[in-house]
């Protein structure tokens, strides 16, 4: 076995996604009743399948909970602090550091629109050969078609792929799709895993 690309999810990965600072704050900043946020979700159309622009998204939920143009603004603004959440720095480092190996570096990653321009700042794209968002391909985890995509846009055979994610049925899919996938629960183990399958004990 020979692993030529490591692909891994970003949030909740990459990124360590606090659900403390959204949607709660907002709600409480704004006079919102605790879940109103979540609940005034129901958008009309899937905002993760580019189905939705960043301002649809914005819209809805202005519409839907009652807020002018300043308190939307904040409501976004509080929403993007919590996608992009904070590095995961050790597996960032060790994720930076896989090209350098002559192996192929991606990310798979159900995103919303805005998501590229809100995470660029992190340098994802400076330290990876591919980034496939779900909103800009119009497919999502755990879609095997996602999978095909990913490795079909990263030249290589999914056997030779080594993913990382932190949803089970995201991880099976990648099995099935033959993916070597392993399901992210700690950093120190994430990393000797993908380790493992890259000396070619998978």
């Amino acid at each position: 076995m020979v692993i030529k690309a490591v692909v891994l999810d970003i949030g909740s990965v990459l990124e360590i996604v606090d659900d403390t600072v959204f949607p709660g704050p907002a709600e409480a900043r704004l006079g919102l009743a605790s879940g109103s946020v979540s609940a005034a979700a129901d958008f009309d159309g899937d905002p993760g399948l580019g189905e939705l622009s960043e301002d649809d998204v914005r819209a809805h939920w202005q519409r839907r909970l009652g807020l002018d143009d300043e308190q939307a603004a904040e409501l976004m603004a509080d929403y993007w602090r919590w996608y992009v959440g904070t590095l995961d720095q050790p597996l960032v480092d060790w994720f930076a550091a896989v090209r350098g190996r002559g192996i192929k570096a991606a990310i798979l990653s159900n995103s919303g629109p805005g998501a590229r321009e809100a995470e660029r700042h992190w340098g994802f794209e400076a330290m990876t050969d591919d980034i496939v968002y779900s909103h800009e391909v119009g497919l999502g985890k755990p879609d095997p078609a996602i999978y095909a995509l990913t490795a079909s846009r990263l030249g290589v055979e999914p056997h030779e792929i080594a993913f990382l994610d932190d949803v089970p049925a995201n991880v099976d899919a990648a099995r099935a799709a033959g993916w070597h996938a392993v399901l992210h629960e700690d950093t120190g183990r994430s990393i000797a895993e993908l380790e493992r399958l890259i000396a070619g004990a998978g």
